[in-house]
């Protein structure tokens, strides 16, 4: 039995932190997963900065409600889940993705929660477990699923190698450089042909 595992942000979605960057007009957040590997290094330091500027949940939650998915994205996530099971594995945060959510028909996510103040202040996150989407992979793996994955950052990389078939999508030149042994695509038609191939 097969499920397809897919990245949220830069796959589905735009980055929201880049959204936010751009709308609070502070550049350093532009800094994604996909330029910084190490998750905890890059949620302090964007921790840091909201701490800085005297910005809240509700601030970020604003610039999500304006973030729509990708051209054609939900018209590819309806086709794929009308042919198998589809899971969202991202490293978000639910208070975060739930607006995300319903633009995308509510597909299954698993993501992470953050720690909010009274005063609206982030103060910290939950990371649902280590190595979340290699994790979640594998637990499928161990109830006898066998495992699609796609995505376009390093946090990425361990889901997308452990699994029956996996791939890049709009990744960044280094990280196709760095794996060369990875199939890459740029659009939703050919990640859905690579996925359907993979079905087989």
């Amino acid at each position: 039995m097969d499920i397809v595992c897919l990245d949220l942000e830069g796959v589905l979605v735009p980055e929201i932190w880049i959204a936010f960057s751009e709308a609070s007009g502070i550049p350093e957040l532009r800094r994604t997963t996909r330029d910084e590997p190490d998750y905890d290094k890059l949620m302090r330091f964007r921790l840091g900065i909201l701490r800085e500027h005297g910005l809240g949940l509700k601030d970020i939650q604003r610039t999500i409600a304006t973030v729509e998915p990708m051209p054609g994205a939900r018209e590819f996530l309806d086709t794929l889940r009308a042919e198998t099971q589809v899971l969202i594995l991202s490293d978000t945060f639910t208070q975060f993705a739930s607006p995300l959510m319903k633009k995308l028909g509510w597909p299954a996510i698993f993501c992470n929660e953050l720690e909010v103040g009274e005063d609206g202040m982030i103060t910290g996150y939950h990371i649902r477990v280590p190595q979340s989407k290699l994790t979640t992979v594998k637990a499928l793996q161990s109830i006898g699923f066998d495992t699609i994955a796609s995505g376009d950052s390093y946090n990425d990389l361990g889901m997308i190698q452990a699994s029956k078939a996996g791939f890049l999508f709009r990744s960044t030149e280094q990280i196709r450089k760095d794996h060369p042994e990875l199939p890459a695509c740029e659009t939703y038609e050919d990640l859905l042909a690579l996925i359907r191939g993979a079905l087989r």
